[in-house]
């Protein structure tokens, strides 16, 4: 397969600017490295906040953005023999450096060095990407591009999910209804939680998520949702579940005595006051959750299985050269997941 020298691809160049544009092919540089042509990208929130100004993540300038994607392996580099030319893989995008404390303890993504694609290294909004292959899964044909791009994200969830032991019959509150609420939700229900009620303010990612299986959804700015979990629970959430990453003193008046509590997100910029007592007085456990690198290959399996149809929560696929249109959307809330197609097609 004869490649070509240039490709387009989408470029963050400081201060909320992100160029779409011409830029060379990347080469393999190191014989552990694999080269894929990209089939689709998912847009994160970390994206939009690298695209804040000022910023809300930070990364440095001249990176090609995008850290959840799906293609096919056109190169190899001499030392990879675990991956052919023409697998499909999904990538693991946050490499970790192999040696520190973490590493060695089987914490990779708790690893003092770690660097992601898409944030330190050229990422996913392009049409090619040179990834070590270490960093890739491979993933079946049958499951559409769009679906596969979205591996990462749910990933995530997985690990802040298997944190939480939900059991069958309990009640989950899930604060945000965006892509990664909704995942939670998605879940929980295919988990066998009992009721799960979902907050959000947007009466329009509410209703996705009455489709992906809430039953019950607030809006907080229209009704009071300490009196509704009260009212549909009596002594609070078995599970309350921050997933926007700036909540956790909402958290503490939502679930019950010796109930759990997982702080999802980030927002380095977010300071809340809480009220330590009452972690204390009732025993509560408060879990933090991060990247799923260890449970990719979970994810995958939860998608190939079709345990969840993440499609539902898909509602724009934008080509390459549009992207400026899809991060838009996203800043608005007029839609859930939008995905980039580097080729301008739909698969």
């Amino acid at each position: 397969m004869k490649l070509p020298s240039k490709m387009q691809a989408a470029v963050f160049e400081g201060q909320g600017i992100l160029s779409v544009k011409d830029v060379p092919l990347p080469t393999i540089e190191e014989d552990n490295q694999a080269l894929v042509q990209i089939e689709a990208a998912s847009i994160c929130g970390t994206d939009i906040h690298v695209l804040s100004v000022p910023p809300r993540y930070e990364a440095p300038p001249n990176i090609i953005l995008g850290h959840e994607y799906v293609g096919k392996i056109v190169d190899l580099g001499d030392k990879v023999n675990h991956f052919n030319i023409g697998d499909r893989v999904v990538v693991a995008p946050n490499i970790s450096c192999g040696k520190c404390f973490y590493c060695l303890n089987n914490l990779p993504h708790m690893c003092r060095e770690i660097r992601t694609l898409g944030l330190h290294i050229d990422g996913a909004f392009a049409q090619y990407g040179a990834v070590p292959a270490g960093q890739l899964y491979r993933i079946s044909e049958d499951i559409s591009a769009n679906t596969a791009a979205c591996v990462e994200p749910l990933s995530c969830v997985i690990q802040g999910t298997t944190k939480l032991k939900i059991q069958p019959g309990e009640t989950v509150v899930v604060l945000g209804a965006g892509p990664i609420g909704l995942l939670f939700t998605m879940i929980f229900k295919a988990s066998g939680a009992g009721r799960i009620i979902v907050s959000e303010k947007s009466n329009y990612r509410g209703k996705y998520a009455r489709e992906v299986g809430a039953d019950v959804v607030v809006n907080p700015q229209e009704a009071d949702l300490e009196e509704t979990i009260k009212k549909e629970t009596d002594i609070g959430a078995d599970v309350v579940v921050d997933a926007v990453g700036e909540l956790f003193d909402q958290t503490l008046n939502l679930v019950r005595r010796a109930g759990r509590i997982l702080l999802f997100g980030m927002n380095e910029k977010a300071l809340v006051n809480i009220a330590q007592s009452l972690i204390t007085r009732n025993e509560l456990q408060i879990f933090g959750a991060y990247v799923g690198t260890a449970v990719f290959t979970s994810a995958i399996r939860i998608l190939e299985s079709q345990t969840i149809d993440v499609k539902k929560i898909i509602t724009h696929v934008i080509p390459l050269h549009q992207i400026h249109e899809g991060i838009e959307i996203l800043r608005n809330q007029r839609g859930i997941k939008v995905i980039i197609k580097p080729w301008g097609h739909d698969s």
